[in-house]
């Protein structure tokens, strides 16, 4: 099993002069303390205009600067936004990144979730999944070496030798966002990584793990001329400490995390998730608010994922090492997490913990193989039980819609 980290690059209210500053420094040090720990994979998301919840829109200066700070670590973009990035553009710049990283770069890639991010750029929820296709129809070639042209339904491009072009061949690995869990088996069919940007249960991953590979196997359908890569990744909330009490302490930011996405979701603020106008929703007083009146469910939040002592996440990794994920992307930078806890939780769990799991890298590979070359079936597991994105523990809130939405 490998392991990674993942920056939404969180700032809760209320803002000061530095703050943004100090959140980008903190998180380029916590990576580099994560490449000297030797953890696998760091993964950067790319969102726009989500006060609080997330300050990062150009996630490829933060890689940038990140791959002179490191040396083994893969980084990763965990999406780019093809919906939004014209395709001769993130073709440069995935190249660009892979050259400067000396070809550690993971190229993943998504669609958007909201008309807040979307809608300026002129595109709406509607047709996002066709605009993405076609922008991967388009990039793919402008790896290749020599001139590439597409003229497909959303993009046009002339003749063109987009340049540079990057050190990993054909490219670097490509991966799609699974924000819900159906398009984990769309990853599969298309033959792309799959990036679980859902928090599940070890029964749950198993599920969807046979779902992936099934489709990988049986029904792959690949969008354009470009390498495989069969792998499976879920993210899970984070934070490691000498006890599950004081883990559990540290880690107020997660359910934070949960309150946010509670709050910005569909059946709260409609299908097209339309936030509030800029300035006019407090979310981190919101989250105080929740947390006065909700102390039980507070403390249901903070009890899952890989929060607790080593010995309460190893025991909780087993059971998605038996499902064969291939890496567990942990979540650690959220709310108001400190800097000193999340550096201190990557130590105290790149060394008591993740060697074991890391070791058992060998007998997966050997399983993915036997399993890509029919030597092994998967069951059709039905994953109709397991649609729910976040567990029963989660932040639940009711579905009365913000009156500052419009």
């Amino acid at each position: 099993m490998k392991f990674g980290i993942f920056y939404e690059l969180q700032l809760p209210r209320p803002w000061q002069q530095d703050d943004e500053r100090n959140l980008y420094r903190n998180a380029l040090d916590q990576v580099e303390l994560a490449d000297a720990l030797g953890y696998d994979h760091a993964w950067m998301v790319e969102h726009h205009f989500l006060e609080e919840y997330s300050h990062c829109p150009a996630p490829e200066v933060f890689l940038g600067a990140a791959s002179q700070r490191t040396k083994q670590i893969r980084l990763g973009h965990g999406i780019i936004q093809l919906t939004t990035n014209h395709p001769a553009r993130v073709a440069e710049r995935v190249a660009c990144a892979d050259l400067i990283s000396n070809g550690r770069v993971e190229f993943g890639m998504g669609e958007g979730g909201s008309i807040t991010e979307l809608g300026p750029f002129d595109r709406p929820l509607e047709t996002k999944r066709r605009v993405w296709e076609d922008a991967v129809k388009a990039i793919i070639p402008m790896f290749r070496e020599g001139g590439s042209e597409y003229h497909g339904e959303y993009f046009d491009f002339p003749l063109r030798n987009v340049l540079p072009k990057p050190i990993q061949k054909p490219h670097p690995p490509l991966w799609v966002a699974c924000s819900q869990l159906d398009t984990i088996e769309m990853a599969g069919r298309r033959g792309l990584g799959a990036l679980g940007f859902q928090f599940v249960s070890g029964d749950a991953a198993q599920a969807w793990v046979h779902a992936y590979y099934n489709a990988f196997i049986k029904r792959q359908e690949k969008l354009a001329d470009y390498r495989t890569n069969p792998n499976m990744a879920l993210v899970s909330y984070f934070m490691c400490a000498e006890t599950d009490a004081e883990a559990r302490r540290r880690a107020d930011g997660i359910p934070f995390f949960q309150f946010a996405l509670k709050f910005y979701s569909a059946e709260r603020i409609g299908p097209q998730r339309v936030r509030p106008d800029p300035g006019t929703v407090d979310l981190w007083a919101e989250y105080e608010k929740w947390k006065r009146e909700n102390p039980e469910a507070l403390e249901r939040a903070i009890s899952g994922g890989l929060i607790g002592s080593p010995e309460t996440i190893r025991r909780r990794l087993h059971k998605f090492a038996g499902s064969h994920v291939d890496q567990i992307i942990l979540l650690n930078q959220a709310g108001k997490n400190t800097h000193a806890h999340i550096c201190e939780s990557l130590d105290l769990f790149g060394r008591k913990v993740m060697p074991e799991f890391q070791a058992l890298e060998p007998e997966q590979q050997a399983w993915k193989q036997q399993v890509l070359a029919g030597e092994i079936e998967l069951e059709e597991i039905d994953t109709s039980p397991y649609k729910e994105r976040f567990s029963k523990n989660s932040v639940q809130l009711d579905t009365i819609r913000p009156t500052a939405a419009r």
